[in-house]
């Protein structure tokens, strides 16, 4: 659950459903909460780009990398439930916690990779479905990528993307600053955090 100044929004991580609530004084046991620092108010006005940039040069190796890698991710994507989608996409993105981290250049090599081959699939590719894959791409290469989920406000937005060690989202526009990260693989919530507390 994510808290603004005058509104929550619940993103349900097993179903992928969000809802948008207005604040109350009793929200609801909702499990996670996190507090979306306050932003000047734009009445919904403000301009956030709605493709992500081009992407630039890679070495051959990781485009030749990236193509199997979006062959899977598309048959996690569309194999099962349609209400398991969200899930199956959220647990890619958290796939390979125990490898060591990439560096920032492999994963600016992983991303570009994926955003260049995602233009070969004929659906809608948003950046769910990339920052997966550029997930399952680091794992691929023996490396973790550090990925992360973010809520917005004013217009209410979610994001996925892949940040470095240092949390700076990369190969990202500017405005993925406005976005506070709501889900990372080793945060509360995540399988991780459950299967740790269960064991205390």
């Amino acid at each position: 659950m994510v808290l603004t100044d005058h509104s929550c929004v619940i993103v349900n991580y097993r179903t992928g459903r969000t809802e948008l609530r207005r604040l109350t004084a009793h929200v609801g046991e909702a499990g996670v909460v996190v507090r979306h620092g306050a932003a000047a108010p734009s009445w919904g006005t403000a301009e956030v780009p709605a493709v992500l940039p081009a992407p630039g040069s890679v070495p051959t190796r990781w485009w030749l990398a990236a193509i199997p890698v979006l062959i899977a991710t598309v048959a996690v994507r569309v194999i099962g439930s349609k209400q398991g989608r969200f899930r199956r996409l959220v647990r890619l993105g958290c796939c390979g916690r125990s490898l060591p981290p990439a560096t920032k250049v492999q994963a600016v090599h992983a991303v570009r990779a994926v955003r260049w081959a995602s233009r070969l699939v004929p659906a809608r590719w948003a950046c769910l479905e990339q920052s997966a894959a550029v997930a399952l791409l680091l794992a691929s290469a023996g490396r973790r990528a550090e990925w992360r989920h973010g809520f917005a406000a004013d217009p209410v937005r979610l994001h996925a993307w892949i940040a470095d060690q240092e949390g700076r989202p990369v190969e990202e526009p500017a405005e993925t600053s406005l976005y506070t990260p709501i889900y990372t693989p080793d945060g509360p919530g995540s399988p991780r955090a459950a299967k740790e507390a269960h064991r205390e």
